[in-house]
């Protein structure tokens, strides 16, 4: 057995791409592996459930975990890997704040399954049947968790220690992160580590004038100034309601920031806070004379050139907002 510290990173309700932002560490996991004895992760190592439940509690020093909540299983390795660690850090946009999966919240759980197997157009399921529970077969049974009735972040299930933001975390930070816990030089428990506090303006380097937006435009529809503000070319960018710590590498490469480092320092709504932006900014003309009726009718216009208002404000953060989505309550 290693006398090095144990590591863990586990995958719940996400893509995957957490898992790859690790493995971009490169030659630095080779310093991982001489510092922390890297014993369970599932896409990566053959560590069984039955090995965790089988240590001591606070066996392993870090878990990473990774994802939302979806599953029954989800919350159910967020207990067992909470009570076997001394440190559970929310890894990631998913389990930080629900992220893609949560957009999920908008809709109810038996929605979501009969869009997905009845009422769909490439599916033949003609005797309208939903997996669920366990099935048999000769081999063996196969169960299959059953599903939450809302996708939660990893703090509504379980006490988490520190949040890592990013879809996924910048290997970079990662790295510091990693060397932070080592060093043993924390900040107080329930921050967020592995970023900045401001937002990714503060590390923008596009030339930024007085905003004054009269509509939006998408990404498709023309191409960017790779100087000027993409939010003051009429790109619905972000990084004005995000914290920054990434490094801007979407602006750099002349795409809008989506926002998925989360709200600022001190923010606790990132939607709200970009609704709040853009409303300072909205420029619908001059309304000298026209009837409350007549402005209404221009900031409608303005806002219909919003194509999305749950994917852009909320799409990293709708589990953790004060929204919640339609089943949060």
């Amino acid at each position: 057995m290693s006398e090095k510290p144990k590591l863990a990173v586990y995958w719940g309700a996400s893509c995957g791409g957490c898992e790859i932002a690790v493995v971009n560490l490169h030659e630095k996991l080779l310093d991982v592996d001489a510092a922390l004895d890297f014993m369970f992760c599932p896409c990566l190592l053959d560590t069984k459930k039955k090995d965790i439940e089988a240590l001591p509690d606070g066996a392993i020093a870090v878990t990473l975990f990774n994802g939302a909540l979806r599953t029954e299983e989800n919350v159910e390795m967020a207990h067992l890997l909470r009570r076997k660690s001394q440190m559970l850090v929310a890894f990631g946009s998913c389990a930080k704040g629900g992220c893609i999966p949560a957009l999920a919240n908008f809709t109810t759980k038996n929605e979501l399954l009969n869009t997905i197997y009845i009422d769909n157009p490439s599916v033949d399921n003609p005797g309208g049947v939903i997996p669920s529970g366990t099935t048999s077969f000769p081999e063996g049974d196969i169960h299959l968790p059953g599903l939450l009735w809302r996708v939660k972040h990893l703090a509504q299930e379980v006490e988490v220690d520190y949040y890592i933001p990013g879809c996924p975390p910048e290997s970079q930070q990662i790295w510091n992160v990693i060397e932070t816990i080592l060093s043993g030089d924390l900040p107080p428990k329930g921050s967020t580590i592995g970023c900045g506090t401001l937002t990714v303006c503060d590390d923008c380097d596009r030339t930024k004038e007085e905003k004054r937006i009269t509509s939006f435009r998408r990404n498709y529809e023309f191409y960017p100034d790779p100087k000027a503000c993409l939010l003051e070319q009429g790109l619905l960018c972000m990084g004005i309601a995000t914290r920054n710590g990434c490094g801007a590498p979407c602006t750099k490469a002349n795409m809008p920031c989506t926002g998925c480092y989360g709200a600022p320092e001190g923010i606790s709504d990132q939607g709200a806070k970009m609704v709040a932006a853009l409303g300072s900014v909205m420029d619908i003309g001059d309304t000298t004379g026209l009837s409350e009726e007549a402005i209404a009718g221009r900031v409608d216009a303005f806002l219909k050139t919003i194509p999305d208002y749950a994917g852009l404000f909320y799409k990293y953060t709708l589990a953790s907002s004060t929204l919640g989505g339609k089943v949060g309550r």
